[in-house]
């Protein structure tokens, strides 16, 4: 398929969603990247919300890898209000008998302008045009993936290439869904899954550190390409793990995303 940025993530056909290989993740060529999915969510609770509400949590559970397969995209509201909104989005793969492969619900709260005189002081520097394009470890260069040809990815502390925190801006190089411009918030949530592959501890070649959930936090509406993440994953020797991630874009700090992480060495590591 074809690199050039104007190849979508996603096309939407009807209630479906037909993915670009461009939305495939580090772990199996077969599946897609979390960020990809979670943007995907994102938008779908966005357009339940309306224009009048910004959704200020997003929480998703990946409830088995998501193949790279068409996407059908159900929307419940189980919380209906005139200030909060809950909202349920559930996304199904395959074409004869379609499986649930991801559960997520966001809140979006009404916009209104009142001034507290709070500022965003709290910011991530420096900023992505001073960033490093650094090859992750598990990147295959011979085949189009989320994170190398569907996300930019820049460091501006740790790298791809080393263990440890890392401090990193991202942007994405594509539209989410064909003919449309990524949201804010689809920005973030399609970053927010890169926390544990940017600041991993336990080498990628012979350990998977796969992610089974994904929650973001915002406290505004994200402005701007760029959005920020101070990432840091913290171990155990339990079989689980925890990366964290304050979330910030360009013009300060905005969120908090977490993941809770499934340990388990490779059989060919």
């Amino acid at each position: 398929m074809s690199d050039e940025s104007d190849v979508p993530l996603f096309t939407q056909r009807g209630i479906d969603f037909v993915p670009s290989e461009h939305t495939r993740g580090p772990w199996d060529p077969r599946h897609q990247h979390g960020g990809a999915v979670a943007a995907l969510a994102a938008r779908a609770a966005e357009q339940t919300a309306g224009p009048g509400f910004a959704v200020t949590r997003l929480t998703m559970e990946l409830m088995r890898p998501v193949p790279l397969e068409t996407l059908a995209v159900d929307v419940a509201v189980p919380r209906p209000g005139r200030r909060v909104i809950g909202i349920d989005v559930s996304l199904s793969a395959g074409d004869l008998e379609e499986v649930e492969v991801v559960r997520a619900h966001a809140v979006a709260i009404r916009r209104s302008d009142l001034p507290t005189g709070e500022g965003h002081r709290s910011f991530l520097e420096p900023g992505p045009e001073a960033g490093v394009e650094s090859q992750f470890i598990f990147e295959d260069e011979g085949r189009p993936a989320f994170h190398r040809t569907g996300m930019e990815v820049r460091f501006v502390g740790g790298g791809a290439g080393q263990p440890g925190p890392a401090k990193a801006w991202f942007r994405l190089r594509r539209p989410v869904v064909e003919g449309e411009e990524p949201t804010g918030v689809q920005r973030a949530a399609a970053a927010a899954d890169f926390g544990n592959g940017v600041s991993w501890v336990l080498p990628p070649d012979r350990w998977i550190f796969v992610n089974p959930d994904l929650t973001l936090h915002l406290a505004r509406p994200p402005q701007g390409e760029w959005i920020g993440l101070d990432a840091v994953t913290l171990p155990s020797d339990q079989g689980m793990a925890l990366a964290e991630s304050a979330v910030y874009d360009e013009h300060g700090r905005l969120g908090r995303a977490a993941q809770s992480l499934l340990l388990q060495p490779r059989a060919d590591g």
